[in-house]
Formats: C-alpha cells, sequence, structure tokens
C-alpha cells in the first residue's frame, strides 16, 4: 500500500515537473524568436538622418515665415 501511494505521488510530481519544463523549453523559444524579430526591425541610420533632415527643412521654413511676419 506505502509503495503504491509513493509510486502515485512520484508519478504525479514527475508529470507536473516534465509539463513545467516543456512550459520552459517553449518559452525560452519564443523569447528567442523574438529577440531575432525586434533585432531587424531597428531604425536605420540613414533613415534617421533623413527624418532629421526633413525636421530640420520644416523648422527653417516656419523660422523664415516668422521672420517675415515680424518685419510687417
Amino acid at each position: 500500500m506505502v509503495n503504491l501511494i509513493i509510486t502515485i505521488t512520484a508519478g504525479g510530481y514527475g508529470f507536473v515537473i516534465k509539463s513545467m519544463w516543456d512550459s520552459l523549453k517553449n518559452l525560452d523559444t519564443q523569447v528567442g524568436n523574438l529577440q531575432v524579430s525586434v533585432a531587424g526591425e531597428y531604425l536605420k541610420r540613414e533613415e534617421w538622418k533623413q527624418d532629421m533632415q526633413r525636421l530640420f527643412d520644416k523648422l527653417d521654413a516656419i523660422d523664415e515665415k516668422l521672420d517675415g511676419k515680424a518685419d510687417k
């Protein structure tokens, strides 16, 4: 009787530990895939430079308009 209880208890613990191990491996795989996808979506230096240049061009145009308004 004691052997049966020990066997059932050990089997239950084994099942829980295996489930947790499988979940951990699945999570590790998902994090690895996420790291790869995020690394490919960084803003490139040239894109940033182009966006900043467009922003500065707009600011210069606004500055010129304000200077024109101040003279009148």
